[in-house]
């Protein structure tokens, strides 16, 4: 079964506090479900076309994994924390093996 990431990509930063409460639970609420932080606001580098931008990448053992975690009562606590604090792409990608 392929492993799965959860990748979020932060375009703009709106309130620094907003962002660091939604932290506080969103990392014990991914990894109770069986994330594994890979990235998270490391360097990085635009190559093509893209924003230099906050990402992190989340590893879990399969996209229904990845999937539950999003739609965990924990997680959408943290969502609710977050609030408009930040504008961000956030997917689920699927490995290959």
């Amino acid at each position: 079964m392929p492993k799965a990431y959860i990748v979020s990509c932060y375009q703009e930063i709106r309130d620094p506090e907003k962002l660091a409460a939604y932290g506080k639970l969103a990392g014990p609420a991914m990894k109770a479900k069986g994330a594994r932080v890979l990235a998270r606001g490391g360097r990085v580098k635009s190559l093509e076309g893209g924003f230099e931008e906050r990402t992190v990448i989340a590893e879990f053992d399969s996209f229904e994994d990845a999937l539950a975690a999003c739609n965990s009562p924990d997680y959408q606590a943290a969502k609710a924390a977050f609030g408009d604090g930040v504008l961000r792409d956030m997917r689920i990608v699927e490995g290959i093996d």
